[in-house]
């Protein structure tokens, strides 16, 4: 049994590898990252939980916003160039975290880590692959690159503890830096060095599909204006915020419950595991039934996790929960790299994804801070799961309300 669409994706295999390198590459910016360092910064830098979590905030916010100028350059600038770019950026946020020698040259660092990071390199990971993949093959070939998230989440955060236990945790973001810049810089770009016939072919795609696929290509401005998009992006900002919120201040939660740091960091593998195996999945499934189909379901996993989280405190709660948003992650990573072009067209995909990116990463933003002022009110952290639980059932029914016909939205109107 071979997997379907193998012929396709095998055509153009330096594509999925510069995805999955993309996506492996924003490890240092995505929170189960720095979060590992929160202790190290609040220590060294005299920051509360909430002081750090609103610093966190306020870099993520900015980075929020630039980035919805910023992700729609992908769709004007080589992708070469702005890869490059976006590499030596990240390279440069993380040694500007290994020097940082202050609250305020900390938040520079932050923010510069989670927009070359968590921002841009995972944009150009699911734009660029979704763009330029095969149609009839796009859900494989998105799950198939997005695979380097789940492998940035099991291997960096391993390496990261165990580098911070034998340099320090400035050394651990400088090595970071250079594996970055030295390493996945140079063979990302040779990855591209065939780009050019790629992206003249999907020019000569897009331009002989004619008019009658002209409404589907929406720009930007006629997406946000969609009733459907806003009400469907409250839902998938769920993981974002629930996600990044529980997992900032996961030192606490281990402390709290009684965990061992190292020994909940084993449960990334978990995570890994199960995101690799739903994105295996969605691909297939979402280039039968379709992106709006899959979406009904994809945050049930999430919701579980939490409540399990909030229940219980051994240590295997934590792994189930962490496995659970494995689980979710999987098929988002897929889905969201997909959904927007099965409703909106791939013309402007980037600066629509631009968008979406931009509010999850608000939602990202305002979790530490909100959950970091709660913890510092006294509200006991088996709470807060318990609350996002509750936000998770609502995404559902929202997910299930507007996807459950299957239909596409309704096609702007173009005025004369």
């Amino acid at each position: 049994m071979t997997y379907p669409g193998l012929a396709a994706l095998r055509a153009d295999w330096r594509l999925l590898v510069f995805g999955f390198l993309m996506a492996f590459a924003s490890s240092p910016g995505q929170t189960y990252f720095i979060s590992l360092f929160s202790q190290h910064f609040r220590d060294e830098f005299g920051l509360s939980h909430a002081s750090f979590g609103m610093l966190y905030s306020v870099a993520t916010l900015v980075s929020g916003f630039l980035l919805i100028w910023a992700g729609g350059l992908i769709d004007r600038i080589d992708l070469r160039l702005f890869a490059a770019v976006v590499l030596f950026g990240l390279g440069l946020a993380a040694t500007a975290a290994s020097s940082a020698v202050g609250p305020l040259t900390l938040g520079i660092a932050i923010f510069l880590l989670r927009f070359f990071g968590q921002g841009l390199a995972s944009h150009i990971s699911v734009t660029a692959t979704a763009r330029y993949a095969d149609p009839a093959v796009r859900g494989k070939a998105v799950s198939l690159a997005t695979l380097g998230f789940p492998a940035g989440e099991a291997l960096w955060p391993v390496m990261a503890i165990a580098a911070v236990v034998a340099f320090g945790w400035r050394q651990t973001y400088g090595g970071a830096a250079v594996l970055v810049v030295v390493l996945i810089m140079p063979l990302a770009l040779l990855l591209l060095a065939s780009h050019g016939r790629r992206h003249a072919a999907l020019l000569e795609r897009t331009s002989a599909t004619g008019s009658a696929d002209e409404t589907r290509q929406w720009t930007r401005g006629e997406v946000a204006r969609d009733p459907l998009f806003r009400r469907v992006l409250i839902a998938v900002m769920a993981p974002s915020f629930i996600v990044t919120g529980i997992l900032f201040h996961q030192v606490h939660l281990a402390e709290t419950k009684g965990w061992d740091l190292a020994a909940f960091a084993l449960g990334y593998v978990g995570y890994a595991i199960c995101q690799v195996g739903t994105a295996l999945v969605a691909g297939p499934v979402i280039d039968r039934f379709g992106a709006r189909w899959t979406a009904r379901f994809y945050l049930v996993p999430l919701g579980v996790g939490l409540l399990v989280l909030a229940v219980f405190d051994p240590i295997w709660s934590g792994y189930l929960f962490l496995m659970s948003a494995g689980a979710t992650a999987g098929v988002s990573s897929t889905l969201l790299g997909t959904l927007w072009a099965e409703l909106y067209g791939v013309r402007h995909l980037g600066a629509v994804r631009a968008l979406v990116t931009a509010c999850s990463v608000v939602a990202s933003a305002l979790s530490p801070a909100s959950l970091g002022v709660l913890l510092n009110l006294g509200v006991p952290i088996e709470a807060l799961p318990l609350g996002c639980a509750v936000y998770v059932a609502v995404g559902v029914a929202i997910l299930v309300r507007q996807f459950s016909g299957g239909s596409p939205p309704i096609a702007p109107v173009v005025e004369p």
